[in-house]
């Protein structure tokens, strides 16, 4: 990990020097003689190292008078990793703020979900990212508006509104403090924006390089609930239920991005729908530090050279997968898909798709935790795991999320009856996002670490991949790719 690094700055002129982009996002180089701010990465003129300060995040540079650079566009680098390795408070803030929570709750209410005072989360961010919620936010708001106008054929009220800024004047003020041109100029500077369809926006989603998208968009489409998610023309689509409304989407990978489509019933959702299918499809990991580590392993290495990249799919609804991993015990892929469709078409809340195929989004907590355990055709213990599972859910005394405590929820998770290791491990893996999360049980990985002549006993395999830490959830899908075999959810 390189947290902290931008304090390191030996180690971040030489990054600056050798224009390495496996740094974007890491730190950010702040320039004294031009008053700029830029990644890595950047093609222009190396600056004198005399005139480089080096900042954990673009709001520190833009709080310390900053703008960014017009040539490497600093904030269009995919997110830190940290966010989504660590599980500090900070990490989870982070998280936080990039689901749209102190845009509709105010740092109050992102202190209060972390349990925290507000000049508590304050002090931490500040301490680590040179910058307050407020400011990180701020950042956020730019960066967005910025993808929106100049893609888009928005009207400029519309982008401030989806934004998230609270008035135009705002909005018009933090761009041309951020970016030193005018909403107006920034427009006249991009392509011609295709506009936006019948409500429908297109976008670009950027991600650090390599990305090897087989195992990825071929999990989300061989678990795919009909009518919440199919795969269509080369794209992933799925509805999503929202903070102030629903939308659907379609993602598509890419040479050197994933095209992203989204329809929204509300703009101010644009946010925190682009966040949510960033990590849906984990476009923030660093790559090459979880290649790097794996294939140390002699046994792994063929694996991560073939096919280097690998991501680990996760979700857009903590709580729509808790759910789904319970109708996915001990029976196979089409059994899981089968219970689930029944479950949205008896209680999911049915939309429009523009597009035709997707009819629901998936059942909320509240919705499952009123229907009568006897419909469900399953067997009596696994109906006792699922309606105990929702009924926490809905009264909260169980929360998923991704401001939630990994060790404190996984605690949680296994008081809950039916609940094994298994079905933890694969709730922290997809849902927490935890990338350390192993499930040594998994059927498919105990058949490939046989044919690979690793131990396959859950405690010896356990022990042997104490090497792959902290990227044990990285390592499951190399294991998954060493053979064809359907995706079985057979342990508990």
């Amino acid at each position: 990990m390189r947290n902290g690094m931008h304090l390191d700055v030996e180690h971040c002129v030489r990054a600056v020097r050798s224009r390495d982009a496996r740094f974007d996002g890491w730190f950010y180089t702040a320039v004294l003689s031009t008053g700029i701010y830029c990644r890595p990465s950047c093609p222009a003129m190396t600056p004198k190292p005399e005139n480089m300060v080096f900042h954990p995040s673009a709001a520190a540079c833009q709080q310390a008078g900053f703008r960014a650079c017009k040539r490497c566009r600093p904030d269009t680098t995919p997110g830190s990793p940290e966010w989504n390795e660590r599980d500090d408070v900070v990490a989870r803030a982070m998280r936080l703020i990039a689901d749209g929570v102190v845009d509709r709750e105010g740092v109050p209410g992102l202190a209060s979900r972390l349990g925290y005072s507000t000049r508590q989360i304050e002090r931490q961010l500040l301490a680590t990212l040179g910058a307050g919620p407020l400011a990180l936010a701020r950042a956020q708001r730019a960066q967005t508006a910025r993808m929106l106008i100049e893609t888009t054929a928005l009207t400029m009220a519309d982008v401030a509104f989806a934004a998230g800024f609270s008035s135009v004047r705002s909005f018009n003020e933090t761009v041309r403090e951020v970016y030193a041109l005018t909403p107006g100029q920034l427009r006249d500077k991009a392509a011609p924006a295709e506009g936006a369809s019948g409500g429908t926006l297109s976008l670009r989603l950027p991600f650090r390089e390599p990305l090897n998208p087989d195992n990825l968009f071929g999990h989300l489409a061989a678990t795919a609930v009909p009518g919440v998610e199919e795969w269509r023309d080369g794209a992933y689509r799925r509805t999503l239920r929202l903070p102030h409304g629903h939308g659907v989407v379609s993602l598509a990978p890419m040479p050197d991005h994933v095209a992203c489509r989204l329809t929204l019933t509300d703009l101010r959702d644009l946010t925190v729908a682009i966040s949510r299918c960033r990590r849906l499809l984990d476009l923030d990991a660093d790559p090459v530090a979880v290649d790097d580590q794996l294939r140390a392993d002699p046994v792994l290495r063929p694996y991560v050279d073939k096919a280097p990249g690998r991501r680990v799919p996760r979700t857009v609804d903590e709580a729509e997968f808790a759910v789904r991993a319970v109708l996915g015990q001990q029976v196979s892929t089409a059994a899981a898909r089968t219970h689930a469709a029944r479950l949205v078409t008896a209680h999911g809340e049915p939309v429009e798709d523009p597009e035709g195929g997707l009819t629901h989004l998936f059942p909320s907590p509240e919705a499952l935790a009123a229907l009568d355990p006897e419909s469900l055709a399953m067997p009596r213990s696994r109906r006792g795991t699922l309606t105990t599972l929702v009924g926490r859910l809905a009264d909260e005394t169980l929360k998923l999320g991704v401001d939630s405590d990994w060790p404190e929820t996984r605690a949680r998770l296994l008081e809950l009856p039916g609940f094994g290791p298994w079905t933890v491990d694969v709730i922290a893996m997809r849902a927490l996002g935890d990338p350390d999360a192993f499930l040594p049980t998994d059927l498919g990985i105990r058949r490939a670490a046989q044919e690979l002549g690793l131990p396959s006993t859950p405690a010896a395999l356990t022990a042997r991949a104490e090497a792959w830490r902290p990227w044990r959830a990285y390592a499951v899908q190399y294991l998954w790719a060493t053979e064809s075999h359907p995706i079985n959810f057979l342990p508990v």
